[in-house]
């Protein structure tokens, strides 16, 4: 069984694509069961966050599982495939998993160290597991990347100090007005990103924040916890020609915020400049807003910069995270390797166990004269024998360092043992085997 990743990110693909072959805006149980329903690879899994769309599956044809899922993302988008193929990465097996292993420690993502990612993997699995898409290799994999996501944050620093899109934000905002403190904030929107953007803003002074957001209850509740204050969606204009920065978060389709929208309220010349931050992914504001005379418009991609100075003060962090990655990777290699040798250590220990089987039934008639607890004995001790036995062999089939000399191995074993021959061993076979000394 092989692993298989396809994706794009904000490596490889501009905001305006990734929007496009978006799945968080939709409901990323019912893709992840669409493409379960027309594909021939046995588990799926749909990671889909603001900087990436990213495919896992389990499939022991990855050629044919390759070509299935770049037709699943023409069809489920509506994208004939030479617009997205350009900037499509493909990764298998070992680099499948580094990948995986790097998104959940958050090394992968725009800013280095973003606290979310780890939960948002969490869910895309968890999404997979409730519909039954998953299987025993994604369902090792995740949990494997959740360990490494969990050691990455307690023993190095890489999250801490605000590593979030938020901060990037909010450290743009600080290079166009310098000091924030006096500014005045609007949030559109209530969920993570703004609650974080909001109170990093919160942490700078700013003079006042306000709240909106289309379900009232989520938009006073935040404002209850930045110390800010809610308006209703319809104060959306009137809040926005009040003020300097402006964060916009929501999970909206379509651009909520046009450059009419922004030039009725401000005006076409503005006396202060006016930032905005578009953090959704679809965006949320017209790009031709960036057009208008003192507006400042950013999205997702623009945090590059705040990025690059975020991985200079963080080198040493990285780099611990980075040797993280890099030991659970050995032993999540080791592991994947391994299973190509189960089936022929089961059927090892299988004929071995029928070899014992057989010589106490050719013993039976010398063995009837005891009492049930010696019997029980008896084939208690023959056990362990053949468990002992067999325990180094195994674990160094398992353990051999690469497929061709494992494959090699692999044969012979079958050949010395007859394991593909289900029948039993005949007697003489049987006689040939050392019995204890003790009944010669």
């Amino acid at each position: 069984m092989h692993l298989l990743l396809l994706g794009v990110s904000h490596r490889t693909a501009p905001v305006d694509l990734r929007e496009r072959l978006d799945f968080s805006s939709r409901d990323v149980g019912a893709a992840v069961e669409s493409l379960a329903a027309r594909s021939s690879a046995t588990e799926s899994v749909v990671l889909s966050t603001c900087n990436r769309s990213e495919i896992y599956v389990a499939s022991t044809e990855p050629a044919r599982a390759r070509e299935e899922l770049i037709a699943f993302l023409s069809d489920y988008h509506q994208l004939p495939p030479d617009v997205f193929l350009p900037h499509l990465f493909a990764h298998d097996d070992t680099t499948a998993a580094h990948h995986l292993f790097r998104v959940a420690a958050g090394l992968d993502s725009l800013v280095i160290g973003e606290p979310q990612i780890l939960g948002q993997v969490k869910d895309a699995f968890q999404a997979a597991s409730e519909r039954r898409c998953t299987g025993p290799l994604l369902s090792k994999t995740f949990h494997w990347a959740f360990g490494v996501g969990k050691r990455v944050r307690s023993e190095t620093a890489l999250g801490e100090g605000a590593l979030s899109v938020s901060f990037a934000a909010v450290a743009l905002a600080r290079k166009i007005f310098g000091r924030l403190q006096g500014r005045h904030v609007l949030v559109v929107g209530a969920g993570e990103i703004s609650a974080l953007t909001a109170q990093h803003l919160r942490s700078h002074g700013v003079a006042e924040i306000v709240i909106t957001s289309r379900t009232a209850a989520h938009a006073e509740a935040l404002a209850a916890q930045v110390g800010g204050h809610a308006v209703p969606w319809s104060e959306l204009p009137r809040a926005m020609a009040r003020a300097d920065i402006v964060v916009t978060a929501t999970g909206s389709q379509r651009p909520i915020i046009t450059r009419a929208d922004v030039e009725a309220v401000t005006g076409r010349r503005r006396a202060d400049p006016l930032f905005i931050i578009d953090i959704a992914v679809p965006r949320d504001v017209d790009p031709a807003v960036a057009e208008i005379e003192q507006v400042f418009l950013y999205n997702v991609d623009d945090l590059r910069g705040i990025v690059q100075e975020n991985l200079a003060r963080r080198g040493a962090e990285i780099a611990r995270a980075e040797a993280i990655v890099a030991e659970e990777l050995a032993r999540f290699t080791a592991w994947h390797r391994s299973r190509r040798a189960i089936p022929t250590v089961v059927a090892l220990r299988q004929r071995f166990d029928d070899i014992r089987r057989a010589e106490l039934r050719r013993l039976d008639p010398k063995l009837a004269g005891l009492p049930p607890e010696a019997r029980s004995r008896i084939e208690e001790v023959t056990r362990l024998i053949v468990e002992k036995l067999l325990l180094e062999p195994t674990e160094q089939l398992k353990a051999l360092p690469d497929e061709e000399t494992q494959a090699a191995y692999t044969e012979a074993v079958n050949r010395l043992f007859r394991l593909g021959d289900d029948a039993e061993p005949p007697r003489g076979e049987s006689e040939t085997l050392p019995t204890d000394r003790s009944h010669k």
